[in-house]
């Protein structure tokens, strides 16, 4: 039977079962046999991470002709204005390749629900911070990070809240939960 986890990493998790000097892995915190990412957070990135023993799930979350929709909340240096909103969702060039948004939708501040991060971010008094939630359905390395830096917002903290369908829900950091068959299947067409 297809198992897939809804895993919230915490910051300074590396998204791999495999050691690598002494930075903290997935080992610590799933004890679940044969389960293998859908894709990729940043070490220094949180959230959402869907885990699965599926291959053909694991190809369908994580390849990028899925077009899959991720969400993201991401708090930035200073205050984002319309026209750089504009230029996300026209698109910015990064590296070799053009990264747009599907949607960006300017936040009042953190929202309430969202956790304390553990070390909190860095923050400079004479310089505001803003809050915004992302969607994309790219997804290459660091991208959200990338475009944002381009349009001269570097990136405090970058939390993925969503995956297609499947959401965080209430699972804390560091916690996960098993999807049964029947919700799987419903989420993944």
């Amino acid at each position: 039977m297809t198992k897939l986890i809804v895993f919230n990493k915490p910051y300074h998790v590396l998204s791999q079962f495999s050691p690598e000097g002494d930075k903290t892995t997935l080992a610590k915190y799933i004890d679940e046999p044969e389960v293998y990412p859908a894709g990729r957070l940043d070490y220094d990135s949180e959230g959402l991470l869907l885990l699965t023993d599926d291959g053909v799930l694991q190809h369908r979350i994580s390849h990028p002709q899925g077009k899959m929709v991720k969400t993201y909340l991401v708090q930035v240096e200073g205050i984002v204005k319309k026209n750089a909103i504009q230029r996300l969702l026209k698109g910015v060039k990064i590296q070799d390749y053009m990264a747009s948004a599907l949607a960006i939708r300017p936040l009042a501040g953190k929202p309430g629900y969202l956790w304390k991060r553990v070390p909190p971010i860095r923050q400079r008094k004479k310089s505001p911070t803003c809050w915004l939630e992302v969607d994309l359905n790219q997804g290459k390395n660091r991208q959200v990070k990338r475009m944002l830096a381009a349009v001269g917002h570097p990136v405090l903290r970058l939390v993925r809240i969503q995956v297609g369908s499947w959401t965080l829900n209430d699972i804390k950091p560091g916690e996960y939960k098993i999807l049964d068959a029947k919700k799987i299947k419903k989420n993944s067409l």
